[in-house]
């Protein structure tokens, strides 16, 4: 039985994914999520989720920044990225950093259900109308290589460059991880010489290069 975690703030369209899924699987299982770090702790507590569907502007998500949390802590579960930017270039980027597909939210129920059918399928998906604009769009230079290097981290190396990147100190991100100061620091050598980073200011640079604006708020500016 599939098992796939919904990862996205808005209850009505969680139910409209939810309904997809059961249309694509009578037997899926579905868990479900209201931010990044629900979504990261639900996939800590089971190890059964195959697939997760995560909306790319979710609280406590930066763009591609919770793509990276997840292939780089949790490698063997797929992920979608669910969202209302349409931009063929942004679909690309996620593809180069391991989305296994792309559902836009003007997406009918029909789409919806053959990107789960797919994706459980060990497909990749993406909505016939972007299939070739995201075909001619150019991965952005050094994306597949930062994938790359983003993905040989630790989860727990990964939990703190995010850390760094938020500004904290190594003694507050020893407190919030509740490990020796020691440790941060080893992993800090680590994290810097996997992403060819000088310091934590570069690290932190590197990972809110993921960051995207959200369509939706621009709009509503």
């Amino acid at each position: 039985m599939p098992t796939l975690l919904i990862a996205d703030d808005h209850p009505l369209f969680r139910a409209a994914l939810r309904g997809a899924a059961q249309d694509a699987a009578s037997d899926i299982h579905t868990l479900e999520a209201g931010t990044l770090d629900q979504a990261l702790a639900v996939l800590e507590s089971n190890a059964e989720v195959d697939l997760v569907l995560l909306d790319l502007h979710m609280p406590g998500n930066h763009g591609l920044a919770g793509l990276a949390a997840i292939r780089a802590q949790f490698p063997a579960v797929a992920v979608v990225l669910v969202s209302a930017n349409e931009d063929p270039q942004v679909v690309r980027r996620a593809l180069d950093h391991g989305a296994a597909g792309y559902i836009p939210k003007s997406s009918g129920l029909e789409d919806m259900r053959d990107a789960i059918r797919s994706v459980l399928d060990c497909e990749e998906w993406l909505p016939p109308a972007l299939r070739q604009a995201v075909a001619r769009a150019r991965s952005e230079p050094g994306d597949a290589d930062l994938a790359a290097r983003l993905a040989s981290l630790t989860p727990q190396q990964f939990r703190v460059l995010t850390l760094v990147a938020d500004g904290l100190l190594n003694k507050q991100i020893a407190d919030r991880l509740e490990v020796q100061e020691r440790t941060v620091k080893a992993h800090l050598t680590a994290i810097f010489e996997k992403l060819g980073a000088r310091n934590r200011t570069q690290a932190g640079v590197i990972l809110r290069s993921l960051e995207l604006s959200d369509p939706s708020t621009q709009l509503e500016a």
